[in-house]
């Protein structure tokens, strides 16, 4: 199943670049797409979560993928991971992007976000998954962050501040009427049950995918769209950034047509789509 879906996926991203994109067998002239995934913190299973992005990422295309995370134990704060990268502004050094899927809901400390910032301010392409958007938040976070304060400096790279969700429900999921080629060949599916993330402020985004919870335990939250992935350019280098709030948990995520989203938002982030 996965090398039919595989070969779908590799199709579909020869066949829809567009002009001046590279040649045909660029990317594998190119070598791996080296991967670094930071992972860790709390509300979620990392170690299953690791796995399942390592290999759906692996029988997608041709990549090499590497861990950094931290994974709380019993008595620990898991709301701030203690992740090697901070204070190691150069931790994504010899890779071609990094997947953030960390939940540091607490961290606030602006020098730890100095750090995770540095290589994506340098022009380090970069993927942020569901709890990396509620992470790293201080101040009055749950109101409309404004462009330039110090609380905003996370969600002006992931795009979208989000403040929180609803109870779990499955999510509709749509393409968005932008065109945008990560969503070249998506069709619309629900997801299991799941976490809708709202969307508080937007900086300068393009949205790939909408979704909305028409089961939702909450009436009112039942015709409530919101985007769901999106591309960003972020900071002085316009740096590419592909972020989705799906999958809270692993059924999400092992659904092949969710890796199949992230492989394709990876591609597209570092330039191979």
């Amino acid at each position: 199943m996965l090398k039919s879906i595989a070969g779908a996926l590799a199709l579909a991203t020869a066949t829809i670049a567009p002009a001046g994109a590279e040649p045909a067998g660029a990317a594998e002239a190119a070598g791996p797409v080296k991967i670094l995934i930071v992972s860790g913190g709390c509300c979620h299973d990392y170690p299953q979560q690791r796995k399942l992005l390592e290999e759906g990422l692996k029988s997608r295309m041709a990549a090499q993928v590497s861990h950094v995370f931290h994974d709380p134990k019993p008595g620990e704060k898991a709301t701030r991971p203690a992740l090697p990268i901070y204070g190691n502004p150069d931790y994504a050094r010899g890779f071609d992007v990094v997947i953030h899927n960390e939940c540091a809901a607490d961290e606030d400390s602006a020098a730890a976000l100095d750090a995770v910032l540095a290589p994506h301010r340098a022009g380090v392409p970069a993927v942020n998954l569901h709890c990396a958007m509620h992470s790293y938040r201080s101040g009055e976070w749950k109101k409309p962050v404004i462009a330039g304060a110090p609380n905003a400096r996370w969600f002006e790279f992931t795009g979208i501040q989000s403040s929180g969700h609803g109870p779990q429900s499955p999510i509709r999921l749509t393409a968005a009427n932008t065109g945008h080629p990560v969503a070249a060949g998506f069709r619309p599916y629900t997801t299991a049950s799941d976490e809708l993330y709202n969307n508080l402020a937007t900086f300068d985004v393009t949205p790939v995918l909408l979704g909305v919870q028409p089961q939702s335990q909450v009436a009112a939250d039942r015709d409530k769209t919101y985007t769901v992935a999106w591309t960003h350019l972020y900071g002085p280098k316009r740096t590419r950034v592909f972020s989705t709030t799906l999958a809270h948990n692993e059924a999400v995520m092992a659904d092949p047509r969710y890796l199949d989203l992230v492989a394709r938002g990876v591609l597209w982030a570092v330039g191979r789509l």
